[in-house]
């Protein structure tokens, strides 16, 4: 089996673009969550596992999900507390 040496937030943001917009309608909720858990293991910013710890939470989850559509479709990844 290959070893692919690309974080999982990178593979996740070299999908196409198309695959993770219906990801991020279908499963925004779940995916802004764990995309920012996964990315605070990467980058130790206590402000990604923060946001994303609380974008697991029903109600905050929402304005995750929202704010991760918006900024998935202008800048074609998820920026907000994701560094």
């Amino acid at each position: 089996m290959a070893h692919n040496s690309q974080s999982l937030t990178a593979r996740y943001d070299s999908l196409p673009f198309v695959v993770r917009l219906l990801l991020q309608i279908f499963l925004g909720w779940l995916a802004s969550g764990v995309y920012r858990i996964i990315k605070f293991t990467e980058t130790r910013q206590i402000t990604t596992l923060i946001v994303g710890i609380l974008a697991l939470i029903p109600g905050p989850d929402v304005v995750a999900w929202v704010a991760d559509l918006v900024t998935l479709a202008v800048s074609g990844r998820i920026t907000l507390f994701a560094d």
